[in-house]
């Protein structure tokens, strides 16, 4: 009777997790040339990639055994930042040197994976200079940054933006504690600007928690949230049809392969649409990676260096 019920468990999320994988095929094209479809059925999978210390091309060298197709859907350059300008009392995005690297070489950094299908998303992040999503003071200061990030988007042929409210340390520099409405409406003009690109949410910070304000509420502009915490099962609190959501969160060699392949066992069991993994690294992290694609995939990963 286990056996039976799991299985009937497991058909009907795979059900559902296919509308995930559409719907990362479905989301705006980007600059470079549409990829194959994802030869694979389950959850979207997720890899957060420091640039500071590792490529991105490594997201694109693992493949499934059975199948072949890619192992992650979703590629994210971590970390552009959110930075403010004493002078002009202002936001402003900034990219280090690293992460500039990364988009001034788009060609052979970024459009090898987008040709593989993979959606290739740039996170911002505070940078302890006190600018944040959560304390623009004005509708016009919050849609001149989301201005901002849609142009980067569009320059550098990106699939779209995640927003990761950690770090900020408002109040620094004078700046102003969170708001209510900023985030509203950041998130509001960001849509506005790129109706068919991504926008995910690292569901963490003040930003996370004030998602309505004035009769509008964003949940629903966020094609993605995910859970922040390592090693954990968490649902975001966010109102996404389970198709959107990761309550798992897994670091590559640090979170261990039992709570992984548990982890994305869960995901499945429980109809969600996507796993979230973070830190991956050059190094051939196959059995780490194989302990979550078996549950999500029944499939071996492969690495191909």
């Amino acid at each position: 009777m286990f056996t039976l019920v799991r299985r009937k468990a497991r058909t009907a999320a795979l059900a559902l997790l296919t509308a995930a994988a559409l719907l990362v095929g479905a989301t705006a094209a980007s600059g470079a040339p549409a990829g194959p479809a994802p030869v694979k059925q389950g959850p979207a999978s997720v890899a957060y990639v420091e640039v500071n210390n590792n490529s991105m091309l490594n997201v694109g060298k693992y493949t499934l055994a059975n199948g072949g197709g890619n192992v992650f859907d979703v590629a994210v350059i971590f970390a552009a930042n959110i930075n403010y300008d004493t002078g002009t009392n202002k936001a402003y995005l900034y990219f280090n040197d690293n992460v500039q690297r990364v988009l001034d070489n788009v060609a052979t950094q970024i459009r090898p994976l987008q040709r593989k299908g993979i959606k290739v998303l740039l996170s911002v992040l505070g940078n302890h200079q006190g600018a944040g999503f959560a304390n623009f003071p004005s509708q016009q200061d919050a849609s001149a940054f989301a201005k901002q990030l849609s142009d980067a988007v569009a320059e550098y042929g990106l699939d779209g933006i995640d927003f990761d409210d950690e770090y900020a340390e408002y109040g620094t520099n004078g700046t102003a504690q969170p708001n209510d409405s900023s985030f509203v409406h950041l998130v509001t003009a960001l849509r506005a600007n790129m109706p068919d690109k991504i926008i995910s949410l690292y569901n963490i910070g003040p930003a996370a928690s004030r998602l309505s304000y004035g009769g509008v509420d964003i949940s629903s502009d966020f094609d993605y949230a995910w859970n922040p915490y390592y090693g954990t099962w968490q649902v975001p609190g966010i109102a996404l049809p389970k198709s959107k959501l990761s309550p798992a969160a897994v670091e590559i060699g640090r979170t261990s392969r039992g709570t992984a392949a548990d982890l994305a066992r869960r995901t499945v069991d429980e109809g969600y649409g996507v796993y979230l993994t973070y830190n991956l690294d050059g190094s051939d992290r196959s059995a780490d990676v194989s302990a979550f694609t078996r549950e999500l995939y029944g499939s071996e990963a492969v690495y191909t260096p």
